[in-house]
Parts: structure tokens; C-alpha cells; sequence
């Protein structure tokens, strides 16, 4: 078979997937392990918000930190997307941190809320849905308004898997969430009734 069209990986792209991999099998173990009794839309919900918590935890919190080599790796790797990454980019450190704190803080009371039915579950979950997609547009629209210079965009890898497949999840997760929060809420709001002109 003939391998000449298929754009081969490097080792540390192949690395940086596993690990993603990786944080998604844990997501899906922890999900497994507290959404027993949820329905299937909520457990759906909870494998994105385990996700969303180990995501920033780990590897965004490693901004900062610089921890784990494999961790340092992960980070290198997308820099090669978006160069921003490598440096102590003022923006998004600034994002970043409201994201390791306010965002994994908000996942995990979600993910309370909704293993324990509580009622201020969709509070939470449109509060966390806008953060995540504010710091998204904060991440990303300076840089379209500057050209995108940081942007690597001449990559197939870079382009569609790094910039355009993650940090869709980021957009798309959050938009739906947001939809369901809404036909919840639109759910508990009584019918009009015919009012009699006077």
C-alpha cells in the first residue's frame, strides 16, 4: 500500500495525541465510576466536564508550572500552532488563569450538581459555558485582529487538529450545553394564558 499521500506524525505529535487519549480514558473511567445512575445526556455531560477538568488542570495549569516533562512536551507541541504558548503571552496567561481556576472550579460544582440533582445545576453549567467561550474569543481575537502572526496555519496537523478540532470542543461543548440549559429553563416557564381585553 502506498504511504506516499498520507502525511506521516512525529513522535512528539503521536505523544501529544496519546496523552489527550489518555486524559479522555480518564475522563470516561471517572464518569463511569460517579454516573452511575445519570442519564445518558448527563453522562455524556459529565465525560466533558471530567474532560474539561483534567484538560485545564493538567496541561494548561503546566503554563505556569512546568511540571512534567511529558507535560512540557504537550505544550511545545501546540505552541508549534500557535507560538503564543512559549512564551508568557500576556493574554493568554491572563485567560489562563481565570481557566485553571474559575473554569475547573465551576466543572467540578457541576458535576456535583448534577450527580446530586441540585437545583442550581443550570446556573452553573450557563455560567461555565460562557466563561469557556469567552476565554476562547479572548485567546483567539486579538490574534485575528492582529493578522493571526502566532498562528500556524500552513500545517494540516497544526491547522485542523490543534487549532481548529480542540479548540472547537471548546466551542461547540459549551454552545449545547447552553442550549440545553435554555429548553430546561424554557421547560419549567408555565404557558401563556389568553388574557380578556378590557
Amino acid at each position: 500500500m502506498d504511504s506516499a499521500g498520507l502525511p506521516s506524525l512525529p513522535l512528539v505529535s503521536v505523544l501529544s495525541l496519546l496523552a489527550c487519549s489518555l486524559q479522555l480514558l480518564a475522563a470516561g473511567l471517572l464518569t463511569r465510576r460517579y454516573g452511575g445512575r445519570s442519564s445518558p445526556m448527563d453522562k455524556w455531560i459529565l465525560l466533558w466536564l471530567f474532560y474539561d477538568v483534567i484538560v485545564h488542570v493538567t496541561l494548561v495549569r503546566e503554563l505556569f508550572l512546568l511540571c512534567h516533562v511529558a507535560l512540557k512536551l504537550g505544550r511545545k507541541e501546540y505552541s508549534k500552532a500557535d507560538s503564543r504558548w512559549l512564551v508568557s503571552d500576556p493574554t493568554i496567561v491572563s485567560v489562563e488563569i481565570l481557566t485553571v481556576v474559575l473554569d475547573s472550579l465551576l466543572a467540578l460544582l457541576l458535576i456535583h450538581a448534577i450527580l446530586n440533582k441540585k437545583y442550581y445545576r443550570h446556573f452553573l453549567q450557563v455560567a461555565l459555558s460562557v466563561c469557556e467561550l469567552y476565554g476562547g474569543w479572548m485567546t483567539f481575537c486579538p490574534e485575528w485582529l492582529t493578522g493571526s502572526p502566532h498562528l500556524n496555519t500552513s500545517s494540516w496537523l497544526h491547522l485542523w487538529l490543534y487549532l481548529a478540532f480542540f479548540n472547537g470542543l471548546w466551542v461547540l461543548v459549551p454552545v449545547l450545553l447552553l442550549l440545553q440549559s435554555w429548553l430546561f429553563l424554557k421547560s419549567l416557564t408555565p404557558p401563556p394564558t389568553s388574557r380578556k381585553k378590557l
